[in-house]
């Protein structure tokens, strides 16, 4: 059974940071990319980043560039989001999602078979 479950949401202060984990299990990890989704409170679910199978490659939103890093770690089947510089605008439930190809526009949700549970992230001004 494919499992992705997502931890370290948190409350933090605008400019502070966090890492949120994703732990996989089910499936071949290493053979897919990822990715990490958000929801904020009245607005639909988008994407925030994805990350190669080997993690070699990154991609990311315009607003969370530089700011945020996806990154992985197959040999514990770990997919993480290190958030800096946090806003709060970045408040949400995040989200890791197994992905199941891949085009220009990543975050398209059709692209992603698998979702976890979501970890919420509350950053205050």
């Amino acid at each position: 059974q494919v499992q992705l479950v997502e931890s370290g949401g948190d409350s933090v202060q605008a400019g502070g940071s966090l890492r949120l984990s994703c732990v996989a299990s089910g499936f071949t990890y290493n053979r897919y990319r990822m990715g990490w989704f958000r929801q904020a409170p009245g607005k639909k679910r988008e994407g925030v980043a994805h990350i190669s199978a080997s993690g070699s490659n990154t991609y990311y939103i315009e607003s969370v560039e530089g700011r945020f890093t996806v990154s992985r770690d197959n040999a514990i089947n770990t997919l993480y989001l290190q958030i800096n510089s946090a806003k709060p605008e970045d408040t949400a439930i995040y989200y890791c999602a197994r992905a199941i190809g891949f085009r220009n526009n990543w975050s398209l949700e059709e692209l992603y078979d698998y979702w976890g549970q979501g970890t919420q992230v509350t950053v205050s001004s």
